[in-house]
């Protein structure tokens, strides 16, 4: 493909600074403070102090019968700020939605019902799902009324349902900390950030077995930047407000939206009772384009260390521990943290070193407590870690801003998405090395398939890309090599950048495993 001229240099406004239309940053900045690939909304309503709110813990979604959920998704009015009620798009009336918490090897099925105004799809985020369920853009759930008339994209392939749809996670897979989501095509940045998202938790017998800090002293952690309106409701840059027909964000917000609130669970920087003892911290970052570096500070300002076990496709094979964690959007890390040498009333701040004025901030830890302590973390977690090796082909892939018919938009391989287009097709069971290339901070989502980490930059992985994971986020002007073997399902899947508006302006490509 012939490269562009110097003409072509496009403005994506903001923080995001000038870019080619080759994708080569002009903005060294970029690659000290990931944290401003997009713009930042200002609220327009007092927000509360921070570490006074409690943390919620998600409830916990029971079946209607065995191995069979059933979830509506609906407009609420939630809490968010005391006292002031915000619409909200949800599932089940809140957010984040229930958790579902499931064992590995024993199918589900989660029934969704659709009372929104729009249509919406489904993602579970990690599973090695069949293509019918795994949430395809265009395989949408109609709300009653809704016409042909509507903006979509012509999809030959598409499967649409009126109202409901049952979605089937086969869950032959690795303890994990996945995350459900919507995923309508060129509206998943909107319908996130009005609340359609909520975890799923993947257990098994051995990991249970290994002594990890459990039950109350095992927190899930959806963490999500947002910005509020005068009147209480969540500010979002899009062309259509309705989410109807009209795609997109605002000029300077093409980059990114970023929120000047960091929720936990919901919640502006809440605060958390433990004991002094060890704690698994289960991260998920929620954000459609905030990256977070988190580190955990005592008031008397030592950090304490953060024992990674886990990432986003299950238990590492041995801990490593971090001063510091970067953590992109739909990122996950399980790490432990220990209280007990925080005296009775100290507290610890999780911080963001990304951040700057209250964006610093996440959430807090108060030790109310001595207590027993029986958990662990041993030196071996998990010896089920794929070792893949002689990989029948590499491919390249480029993750690069350019022109698309509608304009400024983000491409794979130079082109926008097209869900009537095959990109690349791979045989089952066949194991591949992708080299990925970025411009600016692309955390890059593979659907289906769990990857390693082999290389950045032509030099060995980093710390935090240990273990299996399913989005590798990066860095401006990066390329990472990963690998992996495509043995779950046949049939049409994704692959994508997860900056969701990134993703929603055409940074998104298909994949056929035959």
């Amino acid at each position: 493909m012939r490269e562009p001229s110097r003409r072509q240099v496009l403005r994506l406004g903001g923080a995001f600074g000038l870019l080619t239309a080759a994708g080569l940053t002009t903005a060294a900045a970029l690659s000290r403070r990931p944290a401003v690939t997009g713009a930042e909304l200002r609220s327009a309503v007092p927000l509360p102090p921070p570490f006074r709110l409690p943390l919620p813990l998600p409830r916990v979604l029971r079946p209607v019968s065995p191995g069979r959920y059933e979830i509506t998704q609906r407009v609420a009015d939630i809490e968010i700020l005391p006292g002031i009620p915000t619409p909200m798009w949800t599932y089940d009336g809140t957010f984040p939605g229930p958790t579902i918490e499931s064992r590995r090897g024993r199918p589900i099925t989660v029934t969704h019902r659709n009372e929104l105004p729009v249509p919406t799809v489904v993602h579970l985020h990690g599973g090695r799902t069949p293509a019918g369920s795994d949430g395809y853009p265009t395989d949408l759930v109609l709300p009653a009324g809704w016409t042909a008339d509507h903006h979509t994209m012509p999809d030959p392939r598409a499967v649409r349902t009126r109202l409901t749809r049952g979605y089937t996670f086969p869950l032959d897979q690795r303890p994990a900390l996945l995350w459900y989501h919507d995923h309508r095509m060129d509206f998943t940045a909107p319908a996130l950030w009005r609340g359609l998202a909520g975890l799923h938790i993947v257990r098994d017998d051995a990991e249970e077995a290994l002594g990890l800090p459990s039950g109350a002293r095992e927190l899930p952690l959806l963490i999500a930047d947002r910005a509020f309106a005068a009147d209480g409701s969540l500010d979002y840059p899009s062309l259509d407000g309705t989410l109807r027909d009209r795609p997109g964000v605002r000029e300077s917000f093409r980059g990114g939206v970023l929120g000047d609130v960091i929720l936990v669970n919901g919640v502006p920087w809440p605060v958390h009772e433990v004991d002094a003892a060890r704690y698994r911290l289960r991260v998920l970052n929620a954000s459609n384009a905030r990256h977070y570096e988190l580190e955990a500070v005592t008031d008397d300002q030592r950090r304490l260390p953060l024992v990674q076990v886990g990432a986003d496709q299950g238990l590492l094979a041995a801990p490593v521990t971090h001063a510091t964690l970067p953590i992109g959007p739909a990122e996950r890390y399980d790490v432990v943290v220990d209280f007990a040498d925080v005296p009775v009333g100290g507290r610890v701040r999780l911080l963001n070193r990304l951040g700057t004025g209250r964006t610093a901030e996440v959430l807090a830890f108060r030790v109310a407590r001595r207590a027993r302590d029986d958990s662990r973390v041993p030196a071996v977690l998990s010896a089920d870690l794929p070792s893949w090796d002689r990989p029948v082909r590499v491919r390249d892939f480029s993750f690069r801003t350019g022109r698309t018919a509608g304009g400024h938009g983000w491409l794979v391989d130079g082109r926008p998405f097209d869900p009537a287009r095959t990109d690349v097709t791979v045989s089952f069971g066949d194991v591949e090395v992708w080299r990925l290339v970025a411009d600016v901070h692309h955390p890059v989502h593979l659907h289906l398939a769990g990857f390693r980490v082999l290389s950045r930059g032509g030099r060995p992985p980093l710390p935090h890309d240990a273990g299996l994971k399913d989005t590798v986020s990066l860095r401006p002007g990066e390329a990472a090599e990963i690998i992996t073997r495509f043995d779950g399902y046949r049939g049409r899947y994704l692959f994508h950048c997860h900056n969701a508006e990134h993703e929603d302006m055409g940074m998104m490509a298909n994949l056929d495993i035959t």
